[in-house]
Order: structure tokens, then C-alpha cells, then sequence
């Protein structure tokens, strides 16, 4: 069954205490933070200190998703705000290997994301550091894109690479997962669904009233 992560970045800023309480007894299964510095995509948002304060919320996981130069440098300063999972996108300049190992030395769950365009062989000599693999569905660095329709072969074909490994490695999804979208990753393989403006952050919809829609129409 599919697991439900609330995408912070398109909450209400203003509001976040609030909602992560709504969405905490909505059942979702964890809360993503997408982590961005300006370099590695065009665009700013979140730090350790939005975790901090998130932290007593809720107890559901927080998934850190670094989207940023080095994420090397950052690997502690989440970790010690209450992360309990971290991705590192492959296309950063760091050993990538190390800097799993680093995350998973701290107890943390591993993930590696992918950008749309690269390929799945950036995983061939990792696979044994990582819990979790973050496929981009969308060019990231901004919400409201549209899903572009190669990534989900994309999944499909991580989906065989997992199990030709023998491997528990999750697979999420991010990037424009809609109602419409969802049913389809799911098919492909995805088990971890970041959702952000299209499917639970609605214009006019109370949270409380979208994030029980979304269990529903997940199955749950």
C-alpha cells in the first residue's frame, strides 16, 4: 500500500504548526521537506529550524530531501533537527556512497533522488547504502509542473532493478502527483507518494477534508 507524504513546501507558511497537526491525525505516513539552496535548483526554501519546530508535532517520519550543493555539509545539521530520512540527489557533487553511509551512520534512512533525465545506473554500485530511492517526476525546484510521461517507464524499470537486486528499497515518487497520476505510479512500482498542490494542498478545500479524501482514494 502506498504511503502518504505531505510535500511542507506547499503548505501554508503561515499556518504550518496547524497543519501539520491536521495532516498528523489524517493518518499521512510521513512529512517531506524539500531542502533547496539557490544552486542546485532555482529556488530557496525550508532549514533545520522549520524542522525544530515541527518536531514536537507530530511523530511521523520527517523525510529531508536535499536538493542542494555538497549535501555532505548538511547531513548532521538535519539529522540533529529531527530528520528521521534523507535524500541526496546523485547529480550533486559528492562521493556518493560516502555520503549515504554518513546518513545511515547516523541512524537515518538513505535515499538517493533522480532528476527526470538521469539515468538509473547512478544507482549500480550503491545499492547496497540506500533504503529508499526518490524519483522526480518533474524537473525540481518548483510545484505545479506537469509530470513528464517518461518517468513513469522510469519507475517501472527501477521497479525491475530493485528486484533483480533482491533489495528493500522504497520507491517515491515527486513531482506532480495528482489524483489522475497517482493510480498510475502506483501501477508502475511507486510506494511513497510526495504530494503537494495537486492532490492535497487544494485551493478552497479544507486540509481536513483533502488529506481524508486522499487516504480514501489511496485505499486506506
Amino acid at each position: 500500500m502506498a504511503r502518504i507524504g505531505p510535500s511542507l513546501m506547499c503548505a501554508d507558511l503561515g499556518h504550518m504548526v496547524e497543519s501539520v497537526q491536521i495532516l498528523h491525525r489524517g493518518e499521512v505516513d510521513f512529512f517531506h521537506f524539500d531542502i533547496m539552496d539557490g544552486n542546485f535548483v532555482p529556488n530557496f526554501s525550508m532549514g533545520p529550524d522549520m524542522l525544530r519546530t515541527l518536531r514536537s508535532q507530530t511523530n511521523k517520519a520527517f523525510d529531508v530531501h536535499l536538493m542542494v550543493e555538497e549535501p555532505e555539509r548538511f547531513i548532521d545539521v538535519f539529522a540533529d533537527a529531527g530528520a528521521d530520512m534523507i535524500s541526496v540527489h546523485a547529480e550533486s557533487k559528492l562521493h556518493l556512497q560516502r555520503v549515504l553511509q554518513a546518513i545511515r551512520d547516523r541512524n537515518l534512512k538513505a535515499g538517493v533522488a533522480l532528476n527526470p533525465s538521469t539515468p538509473l545506473c547512478m544507482l549500480d554500485y550503491v545499492l547496497e547504502c540506500v533504503d529508499y530511492v526518490c524519483l522526480m517526476t518533474v524537473n525540481p525546484g518548483f510545484a505545479g509542473q506537469k509530470l513528464i510521461p517518461s518517468t513513469l517507464g522510469k519507475i517501472a524499470d527501477l521497479k525491475q532493478k530493485i528486484r533483480a537486486a533482491d533489495r528493500d528499497i522504497s520507491i517515491q515518487v515527486d513531482g506532480n502527483i495528482s489524483l489522475a497520476n497517482i493510480p498510475k505510479v502506483i501501477e508502475k512500482g511507486a510506494d511513497m507518494l510526495v504530494c503537494g498542490t495537486s492532490s492535497l494542498f487544494l485551493p478552497g478545500v479544507p486540509l481536513e477534508q483533502s488529506v481524508a479524501d486522499l487516504r480514501e482514494y489511496c485505499g486506506r
